[in-house]
């Protein structure tokens, strides 16, 4: 491909809405242009490393037994009410006025819509249908460029099984997949623990890339591999020991005290023997009270995970009428109609601080065995940097990461809700057992550039590189330089190499050099008038930096070591 007939739109300049590399390179490299915010049209250079990426992605499913099939992004709104997903979904779904449609942002409902009309008996599985689609998603604040957009491309993929043995057969076969995957695309990842959220089922997990552009944060063991996204994450932190004595309660008067800081330094305590009040609404009828250790963080989708979904925090003025007290001075004791729930850091605890549910005022003394009746202890809080880990006690890494890949053991929820029914061996009627499987197709490559780019721009793998070779004439108004970079380019072209040609003219050699490095390609091929007096070419390679001059006769086979 010749610069002088194609589209490359790069710019010097970084855009000022851009704030990751990913983001950033992607715009000067011309790889895409926003159309809206949240929406991406992708240009001739970003398209061709899609075909590469999605290519990559059809090999390793299709080893697998994956059939790639198509469905259709506008589906009807019954589909997924009888699953309860709208609701799930709420305001992030895109629903089309005036029509009972929506705009899919994944494709479970459907599927099962098919499946349960043809897979009719256990001897029709197991079967693997996976898509490269897209998804919609209404995300309220687009930002990180296409991390995180309203529209994206997506590989998602779907298991039918016969029994629960197997979909761990075809859930390992993806994890399996998503490895290779993920390797060919030139990423270094790691897999964590996961949160099914609104997908539901008995098991997850991300495949992750760390990055501090990632918006995941995840806990990671050095030691012995334990890897978790920090919704669901564990440490070894133990548990409040329970100290002499058996005080009665105690009412303390604590004014214009509101936060747990306040509280250590107006009542003289460490943060561990305050018990931190928090309210929620489930189905916006139950009142919740999550009782917290001080300072400790309460991770929202654990407590979704213990209690169940539709939990929200409650309003202001929600506070006021269910407890009699603003935020700040709630407790456990003397509150009535309240799910109790407490953290495993608490459990049999005494000699704690909580809120007295009357402003300006607190209750000290309390003792969960002897003064408060709880509903449950359950991991609650959210894992901190150094703490042990729950395996081998080594310090934690909380990282940022970004999410690329997502496996999902769904069961029969879809299923049941779709009332997608086979025959099994015995002629007994089951619910089909499923599994999902996502891939961020763009996410790949964000996440590659994130992983792989300089102060100059892109670094790719030759994978998805999208092209292999960069050929620059640096004077393309002298004859012998044009003579000779034309030949070079067909001779590349004759020998199967992906090669683009900046053949253009009065562009500077600085400006062609820039161009190069900002594109990322893995080898460029430098021809000067100087270099050709002696027959020979300059060769770069990108990634390191390291130059040499090759004479044109022997250059096939020093870019078939250098690539290969």
């Amino acid at each position: 491909m010749k610069f002088s007939i194609s589209f490359f739109p790069t710019q010097k300049e970084v855009p000022v809405d851009a704030t990751i590399p990913s983001h950033i390179l992607m715009l000067r490299a011309g790889l895409i242009r926003p159309l809206a915010a949240g929406v991406y049209s992708h240009l001739p250079i970003g398209q061709r490393i899609m075909q590469k990426v999605m290519q990559i992605i059809r090999d390793e499913m299709n080893a697998i037994g994956g059939q790639e099939v198509f469905l259709p992004a506008l589906n009807p709104v019954e589909l997924w009410q009888e699953t309860g997903r709208v609701d799930d979904f709420g305001d992030i779904m895109f629903h089309i006025k005036n029509r009972p449609m929506v705009l899919a942002p994944t494709h479970e409902e459907v599927i099962c819509s098919i499946a349960k009309n043809f897979l009719r008996s256990y001897r029709d599985m197991p079967q693997i249908w996976y898509q490269i689609q897209t998804k919609f998603r209404n995300e309220p604040r687009p930002r990180s460029g296409v991390l995180r957009g309203r529209q994206f491309l997506m590989k998602d993929s779907y298991s039918m099984d016969s029994s629960w043995e197997g979909l761990d057969e075809s859930y390992d076969k993806h994890a399996e997949a998503y490895k290779k995957i993920f390797s060919r695309c030139g990423l270094k990842f790691f897999i964590v623990g996961a949160s099914s959220g609104a997908m539901g089922g008995s098991g997850s997990q991300e495949f992750m890339v760390e990055s501090e552009s990632g918006e995941d944060t995840c806990a990671v063991c050095p030691k012995c591999g334990y890897a978790a996204n920090v919704e669901v994450a564990a440490s070894n932190v133990p548990p409040l020991p329970r100290t002499d004595g058996d005080p009665q309660l105690e009412e303390i008067h604590t004014p214009n005290v509101r936060t747990i800081d306040e509280l250590v330094e107006f009542l003289n305590v460490p943060a561990e023997k305050l018990a931190k009040s928090l309210v929620y609404m489930q189905d916006n009828k139950t009142p919740i009270l999550v009782l917290m250790v001080g300072n400790d963080l309460l991770n929202e989708t654990k407590l979704a995970s213990a209690l169940g979904q539709n939990i929200r925090p409650m309003h202001p003025d929600e506070i006021v009428q269910f407890t009699g007290a603003h935020s700040g001075s709630l407790g456990p004791i003397g509150l009535k109609d309240f799910k109790i729930v407490a953290d495993n850091r608490l459990k049999d605890a005494n000699g704690l601080v909580s809120g007295a549910n009357k402003d300006d005022y607190h209750v000290g003394n309390i003792d969960f065995v002897r003064d408060v009746k709880l509903d449950g202890y359950y991991d609650l809080r959210e894992v901190k940097e150094n703490e042990p880990c729950i395996h081998c006690g080594e310090k934690l890494r909380v990282v940022n990461a970004i999410e690329i890949g997502h496996i999902f053991k769904l069961g029969t929820k879809y299923a049941e809700g779709l009332k997608a029914y086979f025959l099994n061996e015995k002629g007994e009627e089951k619910p089909i057992i499923m599994g999902s499987y996502g891939i961020g197709v763009e996410r790949i490559i964000a996440s590659h550039i994130e992983q792989n780019h300089d102060e100059n721009g892109i670094i790719w793998e030759k994978s998805i590189a999208p092209f292999h070779i960069h050929i620059i004439g640096l004077n393309m108004k002298n004859e012998n330089v044009r003579e000779a970079s034309e030949n070079i380019y067909q001779i590349l072209l004759d020998n199967e190499y992906e090669v683009v040609f900046d053949d253009r003219d009065g562009v500077t050699a600085g400006f062609k050099f820039k161009d190069a490095d900002l594109l990322g390609m893995p080898m460029q091929i430098i021809i000067g008038e100087k270099n050709l007096r002696d027959g020979n070419v300059e060769i770069k390679i990108r990634r390191t930096g390291e130059r040499s001059v090759v004479a044109i006769d022997d250059l096939i086979n020093k870019l078939e070591k250098l690539l290969h």
